[in-house]
């Protein structure tokens, strides 16, 4: 399935959605760019797909300011395993770290690993 729209913003279509295999194209994964993207592979301001790359994006890998994902890097982060600067999930790594193993300057969780270490089992770093 393929879909993209007429009108554009910085020169990208605003909606763009491409799932699944084009055999015309001889693509085997369908990849959406535009501001907001959903596709396999989606890269967009909002980003929806099983790869997601965008401002805001949620995906089976997910990467951006504001991610949401099994495995999310960025910014602000939640997600199965979270690295970015506010991280939260079941393994978070960053500046602030909140999760099942945390792991981060500031660091909460049942596991928590850093420089101000806080929850059930911590580490602390010199």
């Amino acid at each position: 399935m393929r879909y993209q729209s007429q009108a554009t913003l910085f020169g990208w279509p605003l909606v763009s959605v491409a799932v699944g295999p084009d055999f015309q194209k001889n693509e085997g994964r369908g990849i959406a760019r535009g501001i907001i993207a959903i596709g396999d592979i989606a890269v967009g301001g909002f980003a929806f797909g099983g790869l997601a790359a965008g401002v805001f994006s949620i995906g089976g890998l997910s990467l951006g300011l504001f991610a949401l994902g099994g495995l999310a890097f960025g910014g602000v982060i939640l997600g199965g395993v979270a690295i970015g600067l506010l991280a939260l999930g079941g393994c978070a790594i960053g500046l602030k770290a909140v999760g099942g193993v945390a792991i981060g300057v500031y660091a909460h969780g049942g596991l928590a690993i850093g420089l101000y270490p806080e929850g059930g089992a911590i580490i602390r770093l010199p």
